[in-house]
């Protein structure tokens, strides 16, 4: 019988090759897991044709969701060759029916099938379970509660609120115009709608605009927009733990702890400013109600409010969606008119007939005036291809504007599509930027 006693480097260099294989086989395991999560994939959504794709990076590979500002452009190319729905992969499992057509979209928009939480979860370590991401009764509750926030009543004081921090942005444009010096509009924009939410939700006054430094919350908010969308795109980072360990996963807990600091710090001072207004019977000397306000003193029929991870929760995610949209969407109304000088004269004399020798909008004018589901069950469209139970559909808000068999010459400025008489000969779902439809609401 022979012995073989091996030696320290001998036994090391076998211990390096076993973890060096059982990686080698750990790593196999992954990629031939993800082929078959690939093939399952691919072949449920085989009725829907939809361009090539990488089998690891999807899509993402193919410039086409890169931030260089090309990707509606290719969404519209794949739009006009794939009619009404095709498929987009984000990295080898994740797949999305991408619709862009209202026959689809009203299929869709029918049913009680809840809104996607695989996008949406992203946002929950910032936004917590408010509006945006909750579901079921805890949603209801809480659109509930917050409905007296958007009485007119409510809502009419804040025009003046928009109006000041408008004319604080107005103010600086005068100076460019004066000098003649360009500057990047949407920067401007952004900082006046978010001094204006400000003004709204907390009846701060942050000075964003006219301030030496960026607002440490302001800052925070952008970074965490800009960290949600790159954590989407880049598929390892769907993981909890890959983007944990990533500098941009760390960077993310870092604007969360500024934003939720800021809005927890915000909220405390108000309660106990109403505490001391209640024990002392006193009025708050104020024209207003702040969306603050409402949360604090919001009610159930159990007499219970809102906890104060809800109260977080919903002043963050009104911080987001207060700001983010409007700011993106004006700039770009701003262009259309520039543009479109016709159309800008018509809405100019429009407001100053509104405004009647005023310097403030009272209300509104008329001329000026993407969502995801999964499926709990099987759902079958009008021409009678069928996706599964589990299939994610995204609907293209901005592919079925731009559809040229629904809209004629869409990439034209023209606000008067929108008349009345116009509307009545179009599909309801063919303009849905609101999206539309029941909301989800699980039994009890």
């Amino acid at each position: 019988l022979l012995v073989y006693s091996a030696s320290p480097v001998e036994f090391a260099s076998l211990s390096v090759n076993h973890v060096f294989a059982l990686a080698l086989l750990a790593c196999s395991a992954i990629v031939v897991k993800l082929l078959v999560m690939r093939r399952r994939g691919m072949r449920t959504l085989e009725p829907f044709p939809g361009p090539p794709a990488h089998w690891l990076l999807g899509h993402v590979k193919l410039n086409s969701f890169h931030q260089d500002g090309h990707d509606l452009e290719k969404i519209m190319k794949w739009s006009g060759q794939y009619p009404l729905a095709y498929p987009l992969w984000f990295g080898p499992t994740l797949s999305i029916l991408n619709v862009h057509h209202p026959s689809y979209v009203k299929t869709i928009l029918t049913t009680t099938e809840p809104k996607d939480d695989y996008a949406y979860k992203f946002f929950i370590p910032w936004l917590g379970d408010g509006l945006l991401v909750s579901a079921g009764q805890k949603w209801f509750r809480h659109r509930r509660l917050l409905t007296a926030g958007f009485h007119f009543d409510v809502l009419k004081p804040y025009v003046k609120l928009v109006s000041d921090s408008t004319k604080v942005m107005l103010d600086k444009w005068e100076v460019y115009a004066k000098s003649e010096e360009s500057f990047e509009l949407f920067q401007h924009v952004s900082l006046m709608t978010l001094d204006s939410i400000m003004k709204c939700v907390f009846s701060l006054n942050s000075n964003c605009q006219t301030g030496s430094g960026t607002n440490p919350y302001i800052q925070a908010v952008y970074d965490l927009c800009h960290l949600v969308n790159i954590r989407f795109r880049v598929f390892p980072y769907h993981s909890k733990a890959i983007f944990h360990l990533s500098l941009h996963g760390y960077k993310f807990r870092k604007a969360t702890r500024i934003a939720h600091n800021h809005t927890v710090e915000v909220i405390r001072k108000r309660k106990e400013v109403l505490k001391i207004e209640k024990e002392q019977g006193t009025v708050k000397n104020k024209r207003y109600m702040d969306f603050l306000d409402i949360l604090l003193s919001a009610r159930d029929e159990h007499q219970q409010g809102l906890s104060d991870e809800d109260i977080r929760a919903e002043v963050d995610t009104f911080m987001f969606e207060g700001h983010d949209t409007t700011a993106s969407g004006m700039p770009w109304i701003f262009y259309n008119l520039a543009c479109n000088p016709e159309h800008q004269e018509k809405c100019r004399d429009e407001i100053l007939q509104a405004l009647d020798g005023k310097d403030t909008v009272d209300w509104y004018c008329h001329y000026s005036n993407y969502s995801c589901d999964i499926l709990t069950k099987p759902l079958t469209f009008f021409d009678g291809r069928t996706v599964p139970e589990g299939c994610i559909i995204g609907i293209n808000i901005y592919g079925i504007h731009m559809n040229t068999t629904v809209w004629e010459n869409p990439y034209v400025f023209d606000p008067l599509r929108f008349l009345l008489e116009n509307v009545a000969k179009r599909s309801p779902h063919a303009f849905v930027p609101f999206s539309a439809g029941p909301r989800f609401v699980e039994e009890t």
